[in-house]
């Protein structure tokens, strides 16, 4: 049988579809950690202190995870055209953000900094539902590529802050350009979107599917490695800044701008780590793939932890390779969940997946707020303690891939 031509086969312009939804997804993300890129502004303005400083990110993690259920239980997503969805999501975000930059204190602050969470809940998990209806085969390169734009867009407020700090320009002011950058990456997804050829309709949350789908052995273990994954990340992209910071500081290179910029490239490299996990986890397996990135991650946490106040070009380094690891494997956790789930169960398998790792965050986001807040040698214990999370994570993919069910996922390479 003949070959259609390139431009009516029905999947054709993917690759295009598949950068611009990217930029749109990297744009768009830029309010999440806003708070934490100018945490040292707010310290000093609004006199922060304990756990007021990590509730600013702890309150957006939250308000995502009632954005995702709520977006689950509504079938919002199946009803409303995605493309659109993304654009009013993004379009709330920024608003919401811009809120968080005209608040007078951390107390007007908090309820924006949520909304903007739950408004984001229409743009990451909307945005893959997207890439996924184009893409049956390279699937799992589609989606590590829209998780590194996510990685990248998480990012770009360390990226506005070292040149704001270089142009002296107000925090308010960076924050308000993170908002911009919604806006623009909202209309990019308005323009470009478009329902794929392979698109499906996802069931809402049901209780009766989650018992399904948690009553496999396999899925709870690829749960349980997904949240030791969680328990390290957000933790890492919400302080780093703020250890880089401190140990610049202690190390006797006390320059905000240079903290923020290497920040930016520790947290935004992971987008690279995210390509080539998505390129390789398909040949060598997703268990082999989580388990090697987090082996990596968990180490790099203890030595850059170790390293606080040392070099600061040494630390930077070191941190990369933590930057790169800790989120390479985050696609592939949603990846083998929806090949070990039962038939109809993975939709709500992946809105609990989320809501629990999410909420997670919000731990370890306190956690190491509350002991890094003693500074120095604290900040190597809190630091050290993310370790955790992947050690548990290794434990729970190296049982998964054992099982015998763990063939139905990667094709048969667990």
């Amino acid at each position: 049988m003949p070959v259609p031509p390139a431009d009516t086969r029905p999947d054709a312009g993917r690759w295009r579809l598949l950068a611009l939804i990217g930029l749109a997804e990297l744009l768009a993300l830029a309010p999440w950690l806003g708070s934490s890129a100018v945490a040292p502004s707010l310290v000093l303005e609004w006199q922060l202190d304990g756990l007021a400083l990590p509730m600013l990110t702890v309150a957006v993690q939250l308000g995502f995870v009632a954005g995702a259920l709520l977006l689950a239980i509504t079938g919002a997503a199946d009803v409303l055209s995605a493309r659109r969805l993304f654009f009013l999501g993004a379009l709330l975000a920024a608003g919401a953000n811009l809120g968080f930059a005209l608040a007078p204190d951390v107390g007007v602050a908090l309820p924006f900094r949520a909304l903007t969470g739950f408004a984001l809940a229409a743009v990451y998990p909307v945005g893959m539902k997207l890439i996924v209806g184009w893409f049956q085969a390279d699937r799992g390169l589609a989606i590590g590529t829209l998780i590194g734009a996510l990685t990248v867009g998480s990012a770009l407020p360390y990226l506005f802050r070292a040149a704001g700090a270089m142009a002296t320009l107000d925090w308010r002011t960076v924050v308000a350009v993170a908002s911009l950058s919604a806006v623009i990456g909202g209309i990019i997804a308005l323009i470009a979107g478009r329902d794929g050829p392979y698109d499906q309709r996802a069931p809402g949350l049901s209780l009766a599917f989650a018992r399904r789908a948690f009553g496999e052995p396999s899925v709870r273990l690829a749960n349980v490695g997904y949240l030791g994954h969680m328990w390290e990340l957000y933790a890492m992209w919400t302080w780093i800044p703020l250890f880089l910071l401190a140990s610049f500081t202690a190390a006797g290179a006390d320059d905000p701008a240079a903290a923020s910029l290497a920040a930016f490239v520790v947290v935004g490299m992971g987008g690279i780590g995210c390509i080539v996990a998505g390129l390789l986890a398909d040949r060598v397996g997703r268990t082999t793939l989580t388990i090697g990135a987090m082996a990596v991650s968990g180490s790099a946490a203890i030595v850059t932890a170790l390293l606080f106040g040392a070099d600061p070009l040494l630390t930077t380094v070191v941190a990369v390779i933590w930057g790169v690891t800790v989120v390479a494997d985050s696609a592939q956790f949603s990846a083998a969940v929806t090949e070990l789930t039962p038939p109809g169960t993975a939709g709500t398998a992946l809105t609990l997946q989320t809501a629990a790792g999410f909420t997670l965050t919000s731990v370890t986001i306190l956690l190491v707020g509350w002991l890094a807040d003693a500074g120095g040698d604290a900040w190597r214990l809190s630091f050290a303690l993310l370790a955790l999370g992947p050690a548990v994570g290794i434990v729970a993919m190296w049982r998964l891939r054992r099982r015998p069910e763990a063939t139905r996922m990667a094709s048969g390479h667990r």
